[in-house]
């Protein structure tokens, strides 16, 4: 592993990668096991009349099990995806249109404040299909309110939708608690678990999840592919997104992109083995960051700090009259982010920010922090030292700070 890690360690003259939450690296293992589904038998897995087709099948149908092995799933309970973001969209609204074709009196759909934007806006385009979508408030640390949530769930409710792992606070949700209100309630228990998958333990009977997202490119694999967990027993039944040939259990047609399921697949059965190990580093170089950022600039504060959060992520308030925009422009070696990804082009500030609490002020001047398996103690001291830096030359005035 030591190879790998030196491999990976920023030059002096390469930006630093702090940005793991919006994606990670391919592992170079990862990029190794893709390569022969692209070189040396790129057949279609469904075309088993022939040998390279059942070859890719059999690759397929491996990378399914080290996939389902990372969630304590059985492997025909993995649905093959293009993403999270597809994974979310099938379990929310495939769910909510199975159970009004049988005819369900259940509409109530419950989900966080918080959440992924593809969730939030999957439920609300429910709306328009005759369904109740309740978003709850969460408390100042981002976390879910059990009462509320008990509050809100009833037998008019079908569906509960509660991430695992916040995409730019971190915070851990106590998804096992979670679980058991829901089903004690009688309805389905889904988890948008992309941020958790390789940094925490997830097993979908402990937090009797019935529906669980995954992405690839969140656990070093490649982009593209993500899976949904179904559950078989008892049976989920889901309408699919799109009519096709029937791939997937007819829940998700189309051709597979063996390569890519291949590199999720091991990624997968990388993380499996290996990530208590890359907590425990990732932890380390996130406090070696923090510290040398509190001696840099005090008065520096961790969003969400007494909450349960994974081990890369810091969400840090700059004090001062200054933006995180600002900071970021100023420190262009640093690769960090302001909040979600997929919210990034937004000039508002981060919804996610805003629900904990945050005033605008506060909200402007965060920065995301994503600590990864490749990033070294050089890398976190010099971000720490251009971040400090820059900050510097905000409240200085030397670039542009808040108006």
């Amino acid at each position: 592993m030591s190879a790998y890690l030196a491999s990976m360690t920023a030059p002096p003259n390469r930006p630093i990668y702090l940005d793991h939450h919006a994606t990670t690296p391919v592992d170079p293992r990862v990029l190794a096991a893709m390569r022969p589904w692209w070189e040396e038998n790129f057949a279609n897995p469904a075309s088993v009349e022939h040998v390279l087709g059942r070859a890719a099948e059999e690759a397929v149908e491996q990378a399914r099990a080290h996939i389902a092995e990372l969630i304590g799933a059985e492997p025909r309970e993995i649905v093959l995806t293009s993403g999270a973001t597809e994974a979310n969209n099938l379990a929310i609204k495939g769910a909510a249109r199975f159970a009004a074709s049988q005819g369900s009196d259940r509409r109530r759909i419950v989900t966080l404040a918080t959440e992924h934007k593809c969730v939030l806006e999957s439920v609300r385009d429910l709306a328009a299909e005759g369904f109740e979508p309740v978003i709850l408030p969460v408390d100042a640390s981002g976390l879910a309110d059990l009462d509320a949530l008990r509050a809100a769930i009833d037998d008019r409710t079908l569906l509960v939708s509660v991430m695992a792992v916040n995409n730019e606070i971190g915070v851990i949700h106590d998804l096992a608690a979670i679980g058991a209100l829901v089903k004690a309630a009688g309805a389905i228990f889904h988890t948008d678990a992309a941020q958790a998958a390789g940094r925490i333990p997830l097993d979908v009977n402990d937090i009797e999840a019935d529906l669980l997202s995954l992405s690839g490119h969140k656990v070093y694999g490649p982009k593209g592919i993500g899976a949904l967990f179904v559950r078989r027993r008892p049976r989920i039944r889901l309408a699919p997104l799109f009519s096709g040939g029937g791939q997937e259990r007819g829940l998700r047609s189309g051709t597979l992109p063996a390569p890519l399921v291949v590199g999720f697949g091991e990624a997968a059965r990388i993380a499996a083995i290996e990530g208590m190990l890359d907590t425990g580093r990732i932890a380390g170089q996130r406090d070696r960051f923090l510290a040398a950022l509190r001696a840099a600039i005090p008065g520096i504060a961790l969003n969400a700090e007494h909450a349960p959060r994974v081990a890369g992520n810091a969400s840090i308030a700059f004090p001062g009259k200054v933006t995180a925009q600002a900071i970021m422009e100023a420190a262009p070696g640093v690769c960090v982010s302001t909040g979600s990804a997929c919210s990034s082009a937004e000039i508002e500030p981060s919804y996610v920010l805003r629900a904990i609490g945050l005033d605008e002020a506060r909200a402007r001047a965060t920065l995301r922090i994503g600590i990864g398996r490749f990033t070294s103690p050089a890398d976190v001291d010099r971000a720490a030292a251009m971040l400090a830096e820059a900050w510097t030359r905000a409240v200085s005035g030397t670039i542009r700070a808040a108006e």
